[in-house]
Formats: C-alpha cells, structure tokens, sequence
C-alpha cells in the first residue's frame, strides 16, 4: 500500500480535522463490530450461513479460499495468522496436529457436539475430537452421464476401456488417482508395498493415453459435456447432476476412499471464542442442513436430516448404505512413504 501525509495535501488545522474524522468514518463505521475470518474451500460457506451468524450474533464474517489441503498447510506454516477458522480434511488434521499449528477445543463453547453421530467421532487423525469438529462427508467415485455412457459401469475398469478413450477424466490427485488404482488391483489404497504401488503406477501409465484430462473440478467437465465420465468427489458429481440430469454416480464395487472435511481453529486465531461460537452454530441441525444443500456433502449430524428435502434425505451415495461404506478406506498420511507416491505420480503425469 502507497503511503501519504495528510500534511502534503495542504489542508488547514480545521479541515484536517474534518478530513481525519472523516476518514476515521469510513474505516471504522463497522469498527464496533468483531470479525470473524474464515479460511476454507471455495463453495463451503453459503452466504446463507454467512449472514445468517452475522446477523445473530452482530459480528462480520470475512471467507478467503484456498485450493487444496497443502495450500492451506503451506500459509500457516508461512505464519498467517488473520485466520479464525479453517476447514482441513481428515489426513491433513493430523499433520496439522504434528506441526503443533491447532488449537485445543473448548467444548463448553461448542454444547451442539452433542449432535454430531458418533460415526464421525474419534477417527484416526483426531482420537478424541480434541482439535478438530466434522463439517461433511463424502467418497470419490465415478460419475457418468447416463445417456452415453452404457451399461452402467460398477467398477474402475470402465477407465481402461478403450471405448472411451478421450471422453473421461481422471482426479489431479496422487492419493486418489493411485488409490482407485490400487482398490482395482485388490490392494489398499494406503499400502506401503513399493511392488503394489509400482504395480499401480505402471497400470496408469498403461491407461495414460485413453485420459482427456486430470483435473480435480469434475463438475465443470460434466456440466459441459466435455466429459461423458469422470472420477470425481461425490458433492461434484450431484452438483453437477442438478444442472446435467442424465449424470450419475456410483462408488466402484471394489472399494474407495471416504472422507471427513473438518472445521478446526489455527493456533494463531485472534477470535477463539467466536470461532466456537460459530462452530456451535453450524452443528444446529437446520444450519447444518443448509451446509448439505449447498455443498451435495454428507452431514455429519443425524437431526439436520429432518430439515433436508426428501431427496437429499434418501439420496443413496449421498448417504451410503452400510454394505458399501464398509468397502471405504479412510486416505491416511503415509509419512515419509509419502515421496514414493509422489515420485510414482510424477511418473505418471510425465508421459
């Protein structure tokens, strides 16, 4: 930002005056009011949401975004520390707890824990809920429009089937692009046997010619009709079928990944008793309902069901049924094996 002197603008002792109350004015007509930062994935928070907590507890919320999981690790590690709010997944808590950049919860500010399911409670990268609080859930899958797209596939061979060479993409993810891979295979999808990962690898290798494109936004894809497939994250999937009817979407019959996006407060917050209480806000069934219709993500709290649409209430991979979920693995931080994928996946984008 340039700077100035009000001197240098010539102004006299009284019209400086008007000129600094004035300036005063407009910096701080909303100065009585305290402000809550979020920092979170583009289309999570609705303004909805937004203006709703704003309104009620007579506060501004401010929502920046950032592009995946490492950009938002990256900043903190940079030392940003304007955030209130910030909305890691599951894999990524846990380093974040690793790198000491989370704040311990006080649960007496959040009393609405008491609606979450006790399904999405005590996972892996957070046991006891100490840092972390669930926002959504959802898998990744294949999504495929109906009325090309014949017979309906049921697992991730249809990617090398050359019939549709050129007409689906794949995720810009190593984890999960490897971990379709591996599920196909009969493996993990968070093993750390070098031959299974090279196995995988070479079969994407082998399938890299019959890809249009990687690219994480699927939904964009779908919409246009650039794609007749794609594997994609659920919420893009049934995002993209309320515009797209003939789009479908089915989690492969060999297994896939699920996922918690979780809401958390960086150890750097300067509003920590806001950030609860807009914690405990969302975990209102009917604003957490309103979280669901916005995003197309599961929610994490039973009640809010009840302030769904019928649809959404019933809507089968939006709520999978218990045979399939149990065929879901969690993507869970490899450590230092981590540069294996990536190396594998740097292989596979090269050729």
């Amino acid at each position: 930002m340039k700077h100035f002197s009000v001197f240098s603008l010539g102004l006299k002792k009284h019209q400086m005056l008007f000129f600094i109350i004035g300036i005063a004015l407009i910096v701080g007509c909303d100065g009585g009011k305290e402000q809550l930062n979020v920092f979170t994935w583009s289309g999570y928070v609705s303004d909805d949401i937004r203006k709703g907590f704003e309104t009620e507890y007579g506060v501004n919320v401010i929502v920046d975004t950032y592009a995946n999981n490492e950009d938002l690790l990256a900043k903190l590690q940079a030392g940003a520390t304007g955030y209130d709010i910030i909305m890691p997944s599951d894999y990524m808590v846990s380093i974040m707890i690793k790198e000491n950049l989370l704040a311990e919860l006080n649960r007496d500010n959040i009393p609405n824990l008491q609606n979450i399911n006790s399904l999405f409670l005590n996972k892996y990268f957070d046991p006891n809920n100490t840092y972390s609080v669930p926002y959504t859930f959802g898998t990744a899958g294949i999504a495929y429009d109906s009325s090309v797209v014949n017979p309906a596939p049921d697992s991730w061979s249809v990617f090398w089937d050359e019939k549709y060479k050129n007409q689906f993409s794949m995720l810009d993810d190593q984890r999960e692009t490897l971990g379709a891979t591996l599920k196909l295979l009969g493996y993990s999808l968070n093993t750390n046997d070098p031959e299974e990962l090279e196995q995988a690898k070479n079969k994407l290798i082998a399938q890299r010619p019959l890809v249009k494109q990687y690219k994480s936004e699927a939904e964009e894809l779908l919409i246009a009709g650039d794609v007749a497939m794609a594997h994609c994250w659920s919420g893009d999937a049934f995002r993209a079928a309320d515009v797209r009817p003939s789009i479908r979407y089915v989690i492969p019959k060999e297994g896939s990944s699920q996922f918690i996006d979780t809401v958390c407060i960086p150890k750097s917050a300067p509003h920590k008793d806001l950030a609860e209480k807009f914690i405990n806000y969302l975990l209102r069934p009917e604003v957490n309902a309103k979280i669901t219709e916005f995003t197309k993500y599961g929610t994490c709290v039973p009640d809010a069901k009840n302030h769904l649409p019928k649809e959404l209430q019933k809507h089968e991979f939006i709520y999978p049924p218990a045979e399939i979920m149990e065929s879901l693995e969690w993507l869970i931080d490899q450590g230092d094996f981590t540069k294996q994928y990536s190396r594998a996946w740097d292989e596979v984008k090269a050729k």
